[in-house]
């Protein structure tokens, strides 16, 4: 979001002055490859590199949250993640 203006408000007895935001017009970002990865609560992302390209490691924290297994890149947790039966741990708008 960008800053458009700013107004000027008071709050207890004092001028302040607020940004009032403009929404941005970008879309929102596309799926690299394939198709997309489920959300889960308990899936940990890694970034290793950065640039050029930006590339993550995968752990997967079930049950527990305190021993994480490693699942590989995004493209190799996918297949993982997205056939996974555990119940209650993907987020609700993807159940």
């Amino acid at each position: 979001m960008r800053v458009a203006a700013h107004a000027t408000c008071q709050l207890n007895g004092a001028l302040i002055r607020v940004a009032l935001l403009q929404r941005s017009t970008r879309t929102a970002p596309e799926a690299r490859t394939g198709s997309n990865i489920r959300r889960c609560t308990y899936r940990r992302l890694i970034a290793v590199q950065r640039k050029p390209d930006v590339l993550y490691d995968v752990e997967c924290l079930y049950p527990d949250r305190l021993v994480p297994i490693p699942l590989g890149d995004l493209e190799t947790a996918r297949p993982i993640c997205n056939g996974c039966t555990a119940q209650h741990i993907f987020r609700p708008d993807e159940d």
